[in-house]
């Protein structure tokens, strides 16, 4: 009874939460809406990293046979060639024991299994989690699915208002999904009209990273009428590409997001 109480609260979280999504406070204060990764994709990611391990695990053992078949063959196996057996075998499998954190932080968030489902863990502030915070989601695994049997998850899943388990609560963490459907207007280019010129030849200065943070920042204050936050923004961007304009602030961003778009096409 206890049991199918605690699925029907998991099921009418979870179904609020992929609804509404995440929402993700950045550095630069713009609020980012994440669609959560659902636990069936998390399941299926891993079942895949567990196929990709047991794929792994037996390669490994056919080593070991192969070594220890070959030392009884030549009648060399004795204390010493055990010892060296168990030291390859620990060496070989080392990489199952550190799969996911290597994985994570190697990969941008994501093991073999979350690439194949297209999520990916983030930090809370929208930036890519470093490995502080992938070996803390780690050593949580033992708590959240070894001791616990998956109930550690599957709880503090449904009482996070971010869909976190314990692992990711700790780690200022979450699991997103990638697989929204995005437009070129989502991206960090707008698409140049064929008429436009480039006005600021001083957009090579600038990154992808510094235009999408202009984007952002554009649209979150154009969409809350914030005329400050334009006016500071214009003054940044100014600043980054050591120029000067007497356009006005919105003007100005949308012209160097067109202009950089344009050079972009251009290259």
């Amino acid at each position: 009874m206890l049991k199918c109480i605690f699925f029907s609260i998991l099921a009418t979280k979870l179904a609020r939460i992929m609804e509404e999504g995440i929402k993700i406070n950045t550095t630069q204060n713009v609020l980012i809406n994440y669609q959560p990764a659902g636990v069936g994709d998390r399941m299926l990611a891993a079942l895949l990293d567990g196929a990709f391990k047991a794929g792994y695990g037996f390669i490994v053992y056919i080593i070991i046979v192969i070594f220890v078949a070959g030392s009884a063959a030549s009648g060399n196996f004795n204390e010493n060639t055990m010892w060296t057996m168990m030291a390859i075998y620990t060496i070989l499998f080392l990489p199952l024991m550190f799969y996911s954190i290597v994985m994570e932080q190697f990969f941008g968030g994501q093991t073999f299994g979350k690439k194949i489902m297209k999520i990916k863990v983030v930090k809370l502030d929208g930036s890519r989690a470093g490995f502080g915070a992938h070996l803390i989601r780690w050593i949580f695994r033992l708590i959240d699915f070894s001791i616990t049997f998956n109930l550690g998850a599957l709880i503090s899943i449904a009482v996070s208002e971010k869909s976190q388990r314990l692992g990711d609560m700790a780690a200022g963490t979450t699991v997103v999904s990638l697989k929204q459907k995005v437009t070129l207007q989502n991206t960090i280019l707008y698409r140049p009209k064929i008429e436009h010129k480039i006005v600021f030849n001083e957009v090579n200065k600038l990154s992808d990273k510094d235009v999408g943070i202009i984007k952002e920042v554009f649209d979150h204050c154009t969409r809350n009428s914030d005329y400050n936050g334009l006016k500071q923004l214009a003054a940044k961007v100014k600043a980054k590409m050591e120029i000067t304009s007497s356009m006005p602030d919105s003007q100005f961003i949308k012209v160097v997001l067109l202009d950089y778009s344009q050079y972009q096409f251009e290259k």
